[in-house]
């Protein structure tokens, strides 16, 4: 484990570093038109590991920046991780082939989950996040899927003790009700899963608006906190939030 647990993350639209309001399309903010540039200053910062989505292609598999995608990498002097809408081995292989360290799967491992396995089984299940989103209905964590336009019937523990037998360790938990909102993160969240399956590395996502909701999570055992927002916004810079947590 790297000592810099803190994973900046850019969303992509053409090119543009931009972010939705709850993954809705319509309700676009446009921060930049250089992602280069902007990782650029979150690896110099002390950044180990950045996280990277293509909503173009999440939206449009025909319009995925998958060559973009390889400029920025190639222009990044650190492991990306990216995902967006990954529907077919195709995407993967792509990915890995412009260098990505790790694949961010989501709708399509709770879809397809037999043919995801069999991606893990063939590239490396450490080349591979299980993007986990979920929505939590009456105790239960249900998984999220189609960029949260729908609930499924599955848990979250369903989901992680059916893709540890093809020896998953990397998921990325969002708990819906907190993304975009810089309200602070789900940390009985993250403390109740990262206890019960100590061999997997959580990422957390979603609402980090402040150092004291990085500082929050110190105890929780997460392998890595996506922050995406906040920085882009000016709240705290990567260079902060790393000496909040070797620190706080």
């Amino acid at each position: 484990m790297t000592k810099s647990i803190i994973i900046p993350a850019l969303d992509l639209i053409n090119g543009q570093v931009v972010r939705l309001h709850q993954g809705d399309y319509a309700k676009q903010t446009t921060y930049s038109d250089n992602p280069i540039e902007q990782f650029a200053e979150y690896v110099q910062q002390g950044a180990e590991q950045l996280h990277l989505v293509d909503l173009t292609g999440a939206k449009d598999p025909k319009a995925r920046q998958t060559t973009l995608i390889g400029k920025i990498i190639a222009a990044t002097n650190c492991p990306v991780q990216v995902g967006g809408g990954i529907r077919t081995e195709q995407d993967v292989a792509d990915l890995l082939a412009v260098g990505a360290n790790r694949v961010v799967v989501g709708s399509t491992a709770i879809k397809q989950p037999e043919m995801v396995k069999g991606w893990m089984q063939k590239y490396g299940a450490e080349k591979f996040v299980l993007a986990l989103d979920i929505n939590i209905v009456a105790g239960k964590k249900l998984i999220a899927i189609h960029g949260w336009q729908e609930t499924s019937e599955l848990t979250l523990e369903q989901a992680i003790e059916d893709f540890a037998q093809v020896g998953l360790q990397h998921v990325l938990c969002t708990d819906i009700s907190k993304d975009g909102t810089l309200s602070g993160s789900n940390v009985a969240l993250y403390q109740e899963i990262c206890a019960k399956y100590p061999r997997i590395q959580f990422q957390s996502s979603g609402g980090i608006g402040s150092l004291a909701d990085i500082a929050a999570l110190k105890g929780a055992g997460v392998a890595g906190v996506i922050v995406g927002r906040a920085l882009l916004e000016g709240k705290f810079t990567v260079a902060e939030a790393i000496e909040c947590w070797q620190n706080g």
